[in-house]
């Protein structure tokens, strides 16, 4: 009797390993949902955009975009870590994915995910954020600026996609850097944030440099400075801020693709290969530089290594932060 349970154990195992390798083989047969935890417009959408376009030439399904913006982006993120992990659902994440369960803990409640639920796939692009302003404002240069908001603590406002957002954490950074005081004025997203910078409703912003180039070449916005290690490409006259000699101010704001863990490993693989193939497809980086953006490509266990020693260094931030009631 054992050895007859046993060979139809064995039986039953063989049957289902063709099925599973023929799910994977058809894999992707119906639309995958790519999730932007953010409104339309904001660097995640810019970045996500020509990702999906490619990957539904490339898997010949519809690969929508669907924006589920809230909570300076955990309802996005929180909603791929619990969804089904059969890759019909994938995140485009901003670098806010390693930093918001941090920020849970400073309120003591449970994070709407942990990094644990959410398995990377790859990177897309990774860029120095860049202080902008309007260019109807006093300030030419950095020096002006923090010279002004050390005369005004706590009246230059900047907006942001959200408390410890992508957004956020660079200002902080600046602001304790350079000993000063501004106003953190929260949006649902980064392009909310931008859109208040261009009315004038508020004086500064760090942003990607896809968002706000056409803003920049049209006249309404003038960048006094960037975060990055060197001067990026279509900002070539912008100072650095360790050019300036300020430490511990290098951040960069990057797009990555994650799946729900528990994902099976050949479809995780099918969509690393549609991913790694979207980074190299001529329109997806013509339309990134065109952005002002580059493609970053990090596959698998590299980029859950860039985002692990991320998230190390951004939980110090949030830490010095604190609180935000």
């Amino acid at each position: 009797m054992i050895q007859r349970r046993a060979l139809l154990g064995a039986i039953s195992l063989g049957a289902a390993a063709p099925a599973a390798w023929a799910q994977t083989e058809a894999f992707p047969n119906r639309p995958v949902s790519m999730v932007v935890a953010f409104p339309p417009g904001g660097q995640a959408d810019v970045v996500a955009r020509p990702v999906a376009a490619a990957l539904e030439r490339l898997w010949r399904v519809p690969v929508p975009v669907q924006n589920r913006a809230g909570a300076a982006g955990e309802i996005g993120n929180g909603a791929v870590a619990r969804a089904a992990p059969d890759g019909y659902t994938i995140l485009m994440a901003l670098s806010s994915v390693v930093v918001l369960p941090e920020a849970a803990k400073l309120f003591g409640r449970a994070p709407a995910y942990t990094l644990d639920q959410l398995q990377p796939l790859a990177l897309v692009s990774a860029d120095p954020v860049l202080l902008a302003v309007p260019a109807a404002s006093p300030w030419r240069t950095l020096e002006e600026f923090i010279a002004d908001a050390k005369r005004r603590p706590g009246e230059i406002s900047y907006s942001s996609s959200g408390n410890y957002s992508a957004l956020h954490l660079p200002m902080a950074m600046l602001a304790a850097a350079a000993e000063i005081d501004m106003l953190h004025v929260p949006f649902q997203g980064g392009a909310p944030a931008l859109t208040a910078l261009v009315a004038g409703q508020v004086q500064a912003l760090a942003s990607g440099p896809g968002p706000i180039s056409p803003h920049v070449r049209e006249g309404r916005l003038r960048v006094l400075a960037s975060w990055g290690a060197r001067p990026i490409a279509g900002f070539e006259d912008v100072p650095t801020l360790l050019s300036k000699g300020f430490s511990g101010v290098e951040y960069y704001i990057w797009c990555g693709a994650y799946a729900p863990a528990g994902i099976q490993a050949p479809i995780a693989q099918r969509l690393r290969q549609g991913l790694a193939a979207a980074a190299a497809d001529p329109d997806v980086v013509r339309a990134l530089n065109a952005a002002g953006s580059a493609i970053d490509h990090r596959d698998g266990d590299a980029f859950a290594r860039f985002a692990a020693a991320d998230a190390e260094r951004l939980a110090r931030v949030v830490q010095r932060i604190g609180r935000i009631d």
